[in-house]
């Protein structure tokens, strides 16, 4: 399937998504969202796809959300821009398989909140984050109010959201609202190394394993252990697992199958 405002390309078991918006940098709206949201179908049931990155080139990942569209939304338009957001975004975060946002330059408002449902993040020296939605007399609609407190803080993600400060890549590296800064020239190389890493592990065991932390920070800790408990055993029914084990005791490098 073509897209028009995504570029899309494997790698061997590595899939890259490009937010192609480059005249408005790659501010997001519905027609966007929409494609990513099918766009991550398609990846889901490639069984070759063994890890994502999403970027949005070398200067900007996305600035945010498409102003002059929203200006003259109604409520009942409004819920429904914010519902296919949350749906893409919660695609993103339950897809069976890890997912890197690779940033450069500005993720602002919906482009922050667009990273903030990948598993982990890489930022170059010069991106900037923020939910600067208050300036616009709104509020984050896209997940931000939900996942920045999840992953900072409470009282991190007020003083972001309540004043629509922006943030440098070292001050987000601090907060943890990054993994790692790097140059913007390796940037793309980095994610590629570190979703080659990801896509040699055990794929059902990676999958599992972000079951388990998405469901346990969402209920009390007794739960999310139960939770945890099952996803570990369930593994043992897995040839992957015998797999890894006997590579273990053998001392070679496993070769996991996804089964």
């Amino acid at each position: 399937m073509e897209y028009k405002n995504l570029l899309y390309s494997k790698e061997e078991n590595i899939a890259l998504i490009t937010l192609n918006r480059p005249k408005v940098l790659n501010a997001l709206n519905l027609e966007i969202i929409t494609e990513l949201h099918n766009l991550l179908d398609e990846v889901a049931m490639d069984e070759e796809v063994k890890a994502v990155i999403i970027t949005g080139g070398e200067k900007v990942f996305a600035a945010g959300a498409d102003i002059p569209f929203m200006l003259g939304l109604t409520p009942t338009e409004a819920e429904k821009l914010a519902t296919a957001f949350h749906a893409t975004f919660d695609r993103i975060e339950s897809l069976d398989k890890p997912v890197i946002a690779a940033i450069a330059g500005f993720a602002l408002g919906g482009g922050c909140e667009l990273s903030l449902a990948c598993d982990l993040r890489l930022a170059t020296e010069d991106a900037k984050f923020g939910q600067p939605e208050i300036n616009l007399g709104v509020i984050p609609g896209a997940g931000g109010t939900q996942r920045l407190s999840r992953l900072i803080g409470v009282a991190r993600s007020k003083d972001l959201i309540y004043t629509g400060k922006i943030i440098d890549a070292q001050t987000a590296l601090s907060y943890g609202l990054v993994n790692e800064i790097v140059s913007n020239e390796d940037l793309l190389a980095k994610a590629k190394k570190l979703a080659k890493g990801l896509a040699s592990k055990g794929p059902v065991a990676l999958a599992a394993a972000k079951k388990a932390i998405n469901y346990g920070i969402e209920v009390d800790k007794y739960t999310g252990n139960c939770f945890e408990r099952q996803c570990f055993a369930l593994l043992f029914s897995t040839q992957d697992q015998k797999e890894g084990m006997n590579a273990f005791l053998e001392k070679r490098k496993a070769q996991f199958k996804g089964n």
